[in-house]
């Protein structure tokens, strides 16, 4: 009996090891196929053109051309186009931030009528391409004479289905005796937002941010509608001039990525912690 439970115990660890480094296999493949082109990016940007189309191609350049990075700056006036995409990634982040939030709050906690029906109409707008929306929001921003301005590219991002949904279903796994407390001592449905709600939502706020300031930060397409003056435009938008009519300078191109890349890396690891907390707290309730 005993040589029996020994055997069965065997089993079961060959079955988990055999599972953990079936696991590891496929984080370190996925983990490889999304650095490879990363390391390839700051590589290219280290490298002369003569090496640019070497075969077989050199990972390591020979010799390190520091100064495609310095060149970067002469080209295009990296530094207005850096300021202006930041003001505009910081706007929108801040804003999105504050208005999914409280809507999330009110789909999560407050009953109202048409509460469901709003809240479908808010997930339907998540089946629609952001390419479908660009020339009725860009008529919408002519109208209100917003064409060629900042501000005109601010609006249309402060808000959008993904987060308020996340935002709820975060909401949502919070009890309801929690809530009830609170209206015992004396918390109207703001305070209850404000001092209870949001400082315990540090982790998915931090992860709606780090999503917002991606997506707000490497955007081209809207900026490229709706800024027709060059010292308007942003950074994704910039680097497009990099590429010329006959030629493009691949080196000065990568550089330029590698320099847009930074203030993503640099936001992420200042709020890994968070992002990692809340891949465990978010709930899928509701």
């Amino acid at each position: 009996m005993s040589e029996i439970v020994i055997h069965s115990s065997e089993k079961k660890k060959k079955k988990i090891s055999f599972g953990k480094v079936s696991a590891y296999v496929l984080l370190t493949l996925g983990a490889l196929i999304m650095i490879v082109p990363f390391i390839w990016m700051i590589s290219t940007s280290l490298k002369d053109q003569q090496q640019l189309f070497a075969w077989p191609p050199n990972w390591l350049p020979n010799p390190f051309v520091w100064s495609n990075y310095t060149e970067v700056f002469s080209r295009i006036n990296f530094g207005l186009y850096s300021w202006n995409t930041l003001k505009i990634t910081v706007t929108v982040t801040i804003v999105r931030l504050i208005i999914c939030s409280m809507a999330g709050y009110a789909f999560a906690r407050m009953k109202f009528p048409g509460r469901n029906f709003l809240f479908v109409l808010t997930l339907a707008t998540m089946m629609i391409s952001s390419q479908i929306t660009i020339i009725p929001n860009f008529i919408i921003m002519r109208y209100m004479d917003l064409v060629n301005t900042h501000l005109g590219v601010i609006l249309p991002q402060v808000a959008d289905g993904f987060s308020i949904f996340l935002m709820r279903q975060f909401f949502l796994s919070f009890p309801k005796e929690l809530e009830d407390a609170a209206k015992l001592d004396g918390c109207n449905p703001l305070m209850f937002y404000l001092r209870i709600l949001l400082p315990s939502s540090k982790p998915i706020l931090a992860t709606l941010a780090v999503m917002t300031f991606q997506s707000v930060w490497n955007d081209f397409l809207w900026p490229l509608v709706m800024l027709s003056s060059p010292e308007k435009r942003t950074l994704s938008v910039g680097l497009s001039y990099l590429v010329g009519q006959y030629t493009t300078r691949w080196d000065l191109q990568m550089a330029g990525s590698v320099l847009t890349v930074l203030p993503i890396l640099i936001l992420f690891f200042i709020l890994q912690k968070y992002f990692v907390q809340s891949i465990k707290l978010t709930g899928l309730k509701g």
